[in-house]
């Protein structure tokens, strides 16, 4: 099993009990000591409970955030994500700004991407996806 990044939906699906997800989850923990998140799928997590004022939620989300690695954007993973823009831009096949930055955060530190959004990151080329709800890896 690679170093995975976990995307945000992935995240939410895992705070709902969502079986596979869990499953998958304990079998990465036995292998590596903690899970992987962006700071951007920190600000989406912690953006979407603040706005529904989940406090009970946030604190769960907050303590699994501070057991966990929230990676930074840094100026590499940028460039990454400006690069994978440009080029699919010019061949007019874009994905969100977001998603760009979570795919650069992955690439940059050489981890797989763990999503349900296959559609959009299966275009990001160098971008290795897996989506742990629909099978055990």
């Amino acid at each position: 099993m690679n170093k995975a990044l976990i995307d945000t939906d992935i995240l939410s699906y895992y705070f709902k009990g969502y079986d596979t997800v869990v499953q998958n989850f304990t079998r990465y923990l036995q292998e590596y000591d903690r899970m992987n998140i962006s700071i951007i799928t920190y600000y989406e997590i912690t953006g979407g409970l603040l706005s529904k004022d989940a406090s009970k939620q946030l604190d769960v989300f907050e303590s699994f955030a501070n057991e966990n690695m929230v990676l930074p954007m840094t100026k590499s993973s940028a460039k990454i994500s400006s690069q994978i823009f440009a080029e699919l831009r010019s061949t007019g096949n874009t994905v969100d700004d977001i998603d760009l930055l979570i795919a650069g955060v992955a690439i940059d530190n050489e981890m797989t991407l763990v999503t349900n959004n296959e559609s959009h990151f299966a275009r990001i080329p160098g971008l290795r996806i897996e989506n742990w709800s629909k099978q055990l890896y």
